[in-house]
């Protein structure tokens, strides 16, 4: 199975390749549903959350109010970090064990939804890693305009994440939504070739091994 994590700072337009992806034939495992599975009503996370940050995070019915942890947290490095140190642990077990349960079935290329992978894990834990990149002053504008962000809370999350720069030069390959939908698409295509050629030759006898797969920083643009 080829193991491949797909990244991307806030509004790079990463979900839209994950769509693609998946409906070209890959299986995904979505970082943000395990996050919100990890916080479940009942989970220890949860618990250890509201100890660290209040019981006022909890709505009505007991689960954890997503917006609210996140104004606790906005232009608080520490704070992030915490709950970073809480949620992730879990959220990675989780992930371990749709990894293997892809694997017992046979899937030929799992996509690892990661938004964080460079800021809080090893990227060298799978195979590939995918970048979806645009300009910062482009997904600024998607926020805004898109998200409904505020231009504060919008500058807070493009400054929790690392420089795309930084993340470029490790990854395998990039994919750079500068442009239409089409083209991103388009784009989107070329990489998903590349990790099917890969997947292939991992399937073939004795192609387990490292072999010729998209080099760093590979531009599909």
């Amino acid at each position: 199975m080829l193991s491949v994590a797909l990244t991307g700072n806030v509004a790079a337009g990463k979900s839209t390749v994950l769509a693609c992806f998946v409906r070209w034939g890959a299986e995904a495992v979505d970082a943000d549903r395990l996050a919100r599975e990890a916080v479940a009503p009942g989970s220890a996370a949860l618990a250890a959350l509201v100890a660290k940050f209040g019981p006022d995070l909890l709505d009505a019915a007991g689960a954890l109010d997503r917006a609210a942890l996140r104004h606790r947290v906005m232009g608080h490095a520490v704070r992030r970090e915490a709950l970073n140190a809480i949620v992730h642990p879990e959220v990675m077990r989780l992930h371990a064990a749709r990894i293997e349960d892809a694997r017992r079935r046979g899937v030929a290329i799992l996509v690892s939804d990661i938004p964080l992978l460079f800021e809080v894990l090893d990227p060298g834990a799978w195979d590939l890693v995918v970048l979806v990149d645009a300009p910062e002053e482009t997904r600024r504008r998607r926020l805004i305009e898109l998200r409904g962000y505020s231009p504060a809370e919008a500058d807070d999350v493009l400054g929790a994440q690392l420089p795309a720069r930084l993340k470029r030069a490790r990854s395998d390959i990039v994919i750079d939504n500068d442009g239409s939908l089409e083209a991103l698409e388009g784009h989107a295509r070329r990489a998903w070739a590349a990790l099917d050629a890969e997947a292939r030759r991992r399937a073939e006898p004795g192609g387990a091994g490292p072999g010729p797969s998209p080099r760093r920083g590979t531009l599909f643009a």
